[in-house]
């Protein structure tokens, strides 16, 4: 491997020490500089001409990323944009145009100037909005990088006291973060939610409402055209079982969620008062003379 190819690795950037671990020699460093292979950012720093404009950033600052600006390098759920850049520094001096964070107290990235996954996710705690905030724990929680007990260990403290309850809505298991926000709309609309419930004749559903409304909610997946079929068959199954459907996109769920829950209350009602039943159930039926 070359110094650019290791670089591209590295997202485009490292420090003197990773290329000499990784069996790169001072003069092999200063033969690509001079060749304008890769560029020295500063002392104890090269970086390739693709390199990673945030990492680039970190390093230039003698900073992690982190919160949601280092979200990606572990693969966690963000609903909003990782702009302006979240860095923690190690001077403890905030840069302009930085959201500054605290210091990291916890092993950071093995190789990036980024912050160990526990810090960037309380980073995320105290600093987004709270849904913001939760799908990236859920993210984290998911994919077993760490526990919602861990974190709640490390948040002591009436400080934290509202940064906890966010911690309670997290869930066992979610596969996407359409799951666990439509699972705190609906639990605080007063709804009676259960998670992946294997249905018979139907499979495995994503929400069970008040044990008689299917929700599923939809990935980019579910439009294509066999898995546009699939889900209406399983929709039919579960009509033939008594159980009414409904299904939701990301936008419904990330942009519109007061209007998704008011169909889902709207179908109950409907429900409740009959208007699914049989017609000689249905208010103002007359029987035939």
């Amino acid at each position: 491997m070359n110094i650019e190819d290791f670089l591209r690795s590295r997202s485009g950037a490292a420090t003197t020490r990773s290329l000499l671990i990784a069996g790169f020699s001072r003069r092999m460093l200063a033969n690509a500089v001079r060749d304008g292979r890769v560029t020295r950012l500063h002392r104890g720093v090269y970086m390739s001409k693709d390199s990673d404009p945030d990492v680039v950033a970190a390093f230039r600052s003698d900073g992690l990323l982190t919160c949601i600006s280092a979200a990606r390098f572990y693969r966690l759920w963000t609903l909003g944009a990782a702009e302006p850049l979240h860095l923690s520094c190690s001077t403890g001096l905030a840069r302009r145009g930085v959201v500054h964070h605290g210091v990291c107290l916890h092993p950071a990235h093995p190789y990036l100037p980024v912050a160990g996954v526990a810090d960037v996710v309380i980073h995320a705690l105290r600093c987004l909005p709270e849904l913001e905030a939760l799908v990236m724990v859920q993210s984290a929680v998911s994919q077993a990088l760490l526990s919602a007990e861990f974190l709640r260990s490390k948040l002591p403290g009436n400080r934290n006291g509202k940064v906890r309850e966010t911690l309670l809505l997290v869930l066992p298991r979610a596969d996407s973060l359409l799951e666990v926000l439509a699972h705190t709309h609906f639990t605080r609309a007063g709804l009676r939610v259960r998670m992946h419930v294997d249905v018979p004749g139907v499979g495995e559903v994503d929400c069970l409402v008040n044990e008689c409304l299917i929700v599923e909610l939809d990935g980019g997946t579910h439009l294509e055209g066999k898995q546009v079929k699939k889900d209406q068959y399983r929709n039919n199954a579960g009509m033939r079982g008594g159980l009414l459907t409904l299904r939701y996109y990301y936008v419904d769920v990330v942009h519109h969620p007061e209007r998704m829950v008011e169909e889902v209350l709207t179908v109950l009602l409907n429900r409740e008062v009959g208007r699914y039943a049989p017609a000689r159930y249905a208010p103002g039926w007359v029987p035939p003379s």
